[in-house]
C-alpha cells in the first residue's frame, strides 16, 4: 500500500513533525511495508528523519504524479484548514486534496483542529472539498461544530491529536544533563504573536517571581528560530538568568526536557501535548481556539489570553504556584486522563488503513 501525507512538514515545527512521527509510526505499526510519501517543503530533512519518500510540497506537477500512484492521501494532522495566519493555507491543502481526488485517489481528513475560518469562500472550499472525503476525523468538539455550521454533512468524528498517543517516558535529553540545571525546573513555551499587550513583559516579570523562589527557567523553542528568537526577546525582559534550549534539537529532546519539569507554561500547543504525554501540570496561555480547547480536554488551567486583559504577571505566578503546590496530583490526574487516548490515537489510524484498503477493493 502507498500512502501519501499532505501537512505542515518540513518547516522546522517541533509540534508539525511529532505529529508526523506518530502518524508513521502508526502506520508502520499496522504495516511494516508500507510505503509512504511525504510533502514536504524540506525534501533531505524529512527523508532523512523518517526513512519515506518526499515530494517537494510546491510541486504540483510532482504532487499530481505521485498521487497517481498511491492508495490513499492523507490530510493532517494540525491545524490545516484555517485563514488566520495565511491566506493560501485553505486553497492549498484543499487544493492537494482535490488533485487526489481527481485521480480517484481516496482523501481521510485526520485528526485536524478546524478554523477559524473567516472568508465565505474558505468556507465553501472548505465543505465542498471535505464533502468528498471517505473520513473526517478532528481534535476537538469545536472542530466538528464549525465544520458542520459550514455544511459538511459527512460522519465527523473526535479523536485525539496524534501525539497524544506517543510514549513521553521513552525520550531522553542530552542537552538538559549538559547544562547542570538545578531542579525544580519551570518548562516555557513562547511564540510570537501580534498583541496590542505586552504578554512577554508579564511572562518575563511572572516568571522572576518564581525565579526568586528558586525555580530553574528553561524556555523550549517549538518552531526553530523563530520561537527561539521569541524566547530571546523573554528572557532578556527578565532579571533572573534563565536558559533557552536549542530551537534545532530533536523532538525526543523537547519531549524529555518539559518532561522533566515541574511545570509548563506554555503557548505552542504541542508543548502543551508533550506536557500532557510526560504527566507534566501545565498553565496555557491561549493566542488561538485551539489552546483553550486542549487545555480543556486535559482540565488544566488557561491564565489568559495574550490579547486581552484580565491576567497579569501577578495572576500568571500566583496560578504557577498553585500547580507546583498541586503537582502530584495535578501529574495523577494526568496520566489517568491521556492513558485512555493514547489507545484511541492509533484507531484513527486504524480507521484510515480500514477505509483505504475498502475503497481500492470496492
Amino acid at each position: 500500500m502507498h500512502i501519501v501525507i499532505s501537512g505542515y512538514y518540513g518547516f522546522d515545527n517541533v509540534g508539525d513533525e511529532a505529529i508526523l512521527f506518530s502518524i508513521i509510526k502508526n502506520l508502520r505499526y499496522l504495516n511494516s511495508k508500507i510505503n509512504i510519501t511525504v510533502l514536504s517543503n524540506n525534501l533531505e530533512s524529512t527523508k532523512a528523519m523518517y526513512g519515506v519518500n518526499a515530494v517537494n510540497r510546491w510541486k504540483l506537477k510532482e504532487i499530481s504524479d505521485v498521487l497517481k500512484t498511491a492508495d490513499g492521501l492523507i490530510s493532517g494532522g494540525g491545524s490545516l484548514l484555517q485563514d488566520t495566519t495565511g491566506l493560501k493555507s485553505i486553497p492549498y491543502y484543499t487544493g492537494i486534496m482535490r488533485i487526489a481526488m481527481m485521480h480517484g485517489v481516496p482523501v481521510f481528513v485526520y485528526a485536524q483542529g478546524m478554523g477559524p475560518i473567516h472568508k465565505s469562500f474558505n468556507k465553501w472550499l472548505v465543505s465542498s472539498t471535505l464533502n468528498k472525503a471517505i473520513g473526517i476525523t478532528v481534535r476537538d468538539e469545536s472542530s466538528r461544530q464549525l465544520l458542520i455550521d459550514i455544511g459538511v454533512n459527512k460522519e465527523i468524528v473526535v479523536v485525539p491529536d496524534p501525539v497524544i498517543g506517543l510514549d513521553g517516558s521513552l525520550f531522553s535529553t542530552t542537552w538538559l544533563r549538559q547544562q547542570h540545571i538545578s531542579k525544580p525546573i519551570v518548562a516555557v513555551s513562547v511564540r510570537d504573536w501580534p498583541s496590542e499587550i505586552n504578554f512577554k513583559e508579564r511572562i518575563a516579570r511572572a516568571l522572576d517571581r518564581l525565579a526568586q523562589r528558586n525555580y530553574s527557567i528553561v524556555f523550549v523553542p517549538m518552531h526553530g528560530v523563530h520561537d527561539y528568537k521569541t524566547s530571546m526577546d523573554t528572557a532578556a525582559l527578565m532579571k533572573n538568568r534563565s536558559f533557552i534550549a536549542p530551537g534545532n534539537i530533536s523532538i525526543g529532546e523537547k519531549i524529555s526536557i518539559i518532561g522533566q519539569a515541574n511545570l509548563l507554561i506554555g503557548m505552542r500547543l504541542h508543548a502543551l501535548i508533550f506536557s500532557a504525554i510526560t504527566a507534566t501540570p501545565f498553565i496555557a496561555l491561549s493566542y488561538d481556539p485551539k489552546i483553550d480547547a486542549f487545555a480543556s480536554i486535559a482540565e488544566q488551567p488557561v491564565a489568559g489570553h495574550v490579547c486581552k486583559d484580565g491576567w497579569d504577571d501577578k495572576s500568571l505566578t500566583e496560578l504557577a504556584l498553585s500547580q507546583l503546590a498541586d503537582e502530584k496530583r495535578q501529574a495523577a490526574f494526568l496520566k489517568e486522563k491521556i492513558g485512555p487516548m493514547k489507545k484511541s490515537a492509533l484507531k484513527t489510524t486504524e480507521l484510515a488503513m480500514k477505509m483505504f484498503a475498502e475503497k481500492s477493493h470496492a
